[in-house]
């Protein structure tokens, strides 16, 4: 490929012209050892892996370099001041007003010393800062813009100014979005916190990150490692897998990253490995029928316009649409007449027979009379008898002139 081109731009370039006569012989010599060359590079191609063909060795870079270490700044390295003024700015709800307004004199004293001024204006509710020709960090400024971000998320000023320091990173994790329902964003967040908040200790002691849960964001500050992987647990346990998977296999790796064995192996074998489960919901209480599926669209409803046409009311003149509305006005009137004359008539109507009634109608009763007062009335027959009874009797043990008095008199 190289030999090729440099010929087809020799060729271009004698065809201009500018060099049939000025061409060096050293050119001319490189285009004779071109094919030499290029047989040397492919060999050393073919020898290569197909992705790495293309890559040169770079004699800086060696295994014993860290290229996550970051080196110190030191403000000799930069020589003037910055050319242009860089400025942040972030709002703060209402309930942080009275705790910035008392912190912000230490917090304005450690922005001082970074070479960032730092501005808090509780009319509109904002906290801005700038650069200033003081500034040797040019990396500061974003720095400070992460700390008054998290002075906004109700992170102390005294936490929240250590993400100044060098290794120091922030993450702000937004969970609003993730879940509709209201009660189970609620529910998914408290898992976070777990109780008496041991859940979210756990996860700072091992990410060694501080964790801050305040609305709909998580706060956290930590190195990028750590700040990795208290993502990736928050935003499963809003996925709904709770944090205690991801807790177990934190500690997990912990433990085998202190084998310095295992350091070059793969840990999938030893991390534990959870199957979804497809738990058994509710049935709501009213289940609505599903409807059978068609291909076709339900038929359109019919407008005003189309039904005077269906019915040809579309077509009738005044006087028959006058005349239609009459008869349905007088039909009106009719109906409501006949339900008034019922409702008087109500009001006469016999009332409907007991059922006691009933009864001694169907046994021979008399117009009136109900069942207890034919048993009162056959007990006073059967009373009367036993009397009768006992007078004759008494008058037929006893003299007939004797007078005295029998227990049937004092009975009767």
């Amino acid at each position: 490929r190289q030999t090729h081109r440099r010929q087809f731009c020799n060729k271009n370039f004698l065809r201009s012209g500018n060099g049939q006569d000025s061409m060096p012989e050293a050119e001319a010599t490189n285009a004779g050892t071109g094919d030499e060359t290029a047989v040397a590079e492919t060999s050393s191609n073919e020898t290569k892996s197909k992705n790495r063909r293309h890559r040169k060795d770079k004699p800086w870079d060696h295994d014993g370099i860290d290229h996550w270490k970051i080196d110190e700044w030191k403000s000799e390295q930069l020589n003037g001041p910055l050319l242009e003024e860089s400025s942040f700015a972030t709002l703060f709800p209402k309930y942080r007003e009275k705790y910035l307004k008392e912190s912000w004199p230490t917090i304005r004293k450690e922005l001082d010393k970074a070479g960032i001024k730092g501005e808090l204006d509780l009319v509109e509710g904002s906290m801005t800062v700038r650069t200033t020709r003081k500034t040797s960090d040019p990396y500061i400024i974003l720095k400070a813009r992460d700390v008054i971000k998290l002075l906004a998320r109700s992170v102390p000023a005294q936490q929240a100014l250590k993400a100044l320091e060098d290794g120091m990173f922030v993450d702000i994790i937004k969970i609003g979005n993730t879940v509709r329902n209201k009660e189970r964003f609620v529910k998914r967040r408290q898992r976070l916190l777990g109780p008496n908040g041991s859940t979210l200790k756990a996860i700072e002691l091992l990410s060694e990150c501080y964790v801050m849960i305040q609305g709909n964001t998580v706060s956290a500050m930590g190195s990028h490692k750590g700040l990795k992987q208290v993502r990736r647990v928050v935003l499963d346990c809003m996925n709904n897998v709770h944090p205690i998977y991801n807790i177990k296999a934190l500690m997990i790796k912990r433990e085998l990253s202190k084998d310095p064995k295992l350091a070059q192996e793969n840990w999938d074998r030893f991390l534990p490995k959870f199957k979804n489960k497809t738990v058994q919901r509710k049935k709501p209480a009213v289940q609505k029928e599903k409807k059978e599926y068609t291909p076709f669209p339900p038929a359109q409803t019919q407008s005003k316009l189309d039904k005077q046409l269906e019915s040809g009311e579309y077509f009738a003149t005044k006087e028959d649409k006058a005349r239609k509305e009459l008869q349905e006005r007088v039909k009106r009137q009719l109906e409501a007449r006949q339900a008034k004359d019922e409702d008087r008539a109500s009001g006469f109507v016999a009332p409907k027979e007991s059922k006691a009634e009933k009864l001694g109608q169907a046994g021979g009763l008399k117009n009136g009379q109900s069942k207890n007062s034919k048993k009162r009335q056959r007990d006073t027959e059967d009373s009367k008898s036993i009397i009768k009874k006992i007078r004759q009797d008494a008058e037929a043990s006893k003299p007939a002139k004797a007078q005295s008095r029998t227990a049937a008199d004092y009975l009767a």
